[in-house]
């Protein structure tokens, strides 16, 4: 190690490499402190701002200066100090000191959790309609003579309150109607439920779950695409429920007629019923549901720093609400009053964690596996059945639309197959989409539901 730079870089991967520090907070904090000068007895750093300081001190100082014993053998102190100001040795703060304020965030962090209820639920223009029809499917599931609201098909972005609400109605259900046989789930559960069913041949046991339901919902339908099998099953189920009168509610993240690799008979008994979108809250929904989300904290939010979250912070409710949580966090670390600088720290944390996760080959190759009914071992083989053959090259079509990776690194992740193999698979999918609508349809589905599962 030549330099204090080089030994501060293996001081920030030791802890992280460790888990004593977590990613987010090595690029929020540790890489705001700058090496100065460098001595056997202490490391000085110059950092920008005394709140960033205050962070370091009482939450990381510890951990780095043990970090140092590891990387260097022996003890040092660390002294920071803020750009441009006079040098002075770190206040660290006592193991009684900071075990206090841990306490004290996880008692407060425990009244910020809520049921998923109507009345948790903040109303506004963009969910008023979705949240009426929920409310009267919860109020008048199992009456005679109401409104024919069978199906309740919800649908809008990730992040919009679709989840609360189908929870919100189950929960309203089981309070009105404690004998009720409540099933709900989210299409991936259904989908493990039946394949589990297929593997033990229990496949009635499966039946009578779903069938015997007197109110079923399901969650992110969308995910049924592609998969026979579950549609087929979901079909009849549907069917057998909606003939008895018994009440279906459904979520998407698009309308019935964007499902395009659903079987019709699916997609025109979810328009048969009623229909309802959820889009971005407007700023009056952003504002309350900051004050709301801060007020379950006990956190004192300023009026002008909840008008500039709600100002830019525009795209779920998710994101606002994990806004307001790491805020919590600074505030309670820092010791000071929230500011609209703590707000600008916030922001820019929340909308570097919702890039998208890095897509791997694997993940490619197990969802295209799931939606053709073969394995990721079977679409790596030299196996050339005709389920098999058209799963390997639609694999590869998606692996190379979506990480452009080159060809020949392609052909090594696919069993070591040559340059030209790949290129064969590529065209013939490419083809074969200008040609077929419903392979086009099946790949552009598998894609975007990739690239969902991808995001935070």
């Amino acid at each position: 190690m030549n330099s204090f730079e080089e030994v501060f870089e293996k001081v920030k991967k030791y802890c992280l490499e460790n888990d004593k520090i977590p990613e987010i907070g090595i690029k929020t904090w540790i890489d705001q402190m700058k090496p100065v000068s460098f001595t056997p007895t202490e490391a000085v750093f110059t950092i920008p701002t005394d709140f960033q300081k205050n962070i370091v001190v009482s939450k990381y100082v510890d951990i780095l200066k043990d970090a140092f014993l590891q990387i260097l053998g022996f003890n040092i102190d660390l002294v920071i100090n803020v750009e441009n100001t006079e040098s002075e040795k770190i206040k660290v703060p006592t193991d009684d000191e900071l075990e206090k304020k841990h306490a004290e965030l996880e008692k407060s962090y425990k009244f910020a959790n809520y049921d998923y209820t109507f009345d948790t639920f903040i109303e506004g223009r963009s969910n008023e309609f979705a949240l009426a029809c929920s409310k009267s499917v919860a109020k008048n599931c199992g009456e005679k003579s109401v409104p024919d609201y069978n199906p309740l098909f919800i649908y809008g972005p990730s992040g919009m309150g679709k989840t609360h609400l189908i929870t919100a109605i189950a929960n309203e259900v089981r309070k009105n109607h404690p004998n009720f046989n409540i099933v709900y789930v989210t299409s991936e559960t259904f989908g493990s439920d039946l394949v589990n069913a297929l593997n033990t041949s229990h496949i009635s046991n499966f039946q009578d779950k779903y069938r015997n339901a007197d109110i079923l919902l399901i969650d992110d339908v969308q995910f049924f695409a592609g998969k026979e099998r579950m549609q087929e099953e979901f079909f009849h189920t549907f069917y057998k429920l909606h003939q008895e009168g018994k009440q279906i509610v459904i979520t998407s993240d698009k309308p019935p007629k964007e499902l395009l690799t659903l079987e019709e008979r699916l997609r025109t008994r979810f328009e048969g019923g009623l229909i309802a979108d959820i889009s971005a809250p407007d700023y009056e929904t952003r504002l309350a549901i900051i004050n709301r989300k801060s007020e379950l904290l006990e956190l004192k939010m300023p009026s002008e720093v909840a008008e500039f979250m709600a100002n830019r912070l525009k795209s779920n409710i998710r994101q606002l609400e994990g806004a307001v949580v790491r805020l919590k966090a600074l505030n309670h670390f820092a010791g000071s009053p929230i500011t609209i600088s703590m707000a600008q720290s916030v922001i820019r944390d929340v909308l570097t964690d919702e890039q998208p996760i890095p897509i791997t080959v694997e993940k490619i190759i197990s969802e295209v596996s799931t939606v053709y009914g073969v394995s990721a071992d079977d679409i790596r083989s030299n196996k050339r059945s005709a389920q098999i053959s058209i799963a390997r090259k639609v694999a590869i079509y998606v692996v190379r639309e979506i990480t452009q990776m080159p060809l020949a690194s392609i052909g090594t992740e696919f069993g070591g197959r040559d340059h030209s193999t790949i290129v064969y698979s590529v065209t013939s999918i490419s083809e074969g989409m200008e040609k077929d609508s419903n392979l086009k349809n099946l790949v552009e589905d598998i894609i975007k539901d990739i690239k969902d599962k991808s995001k935070v």
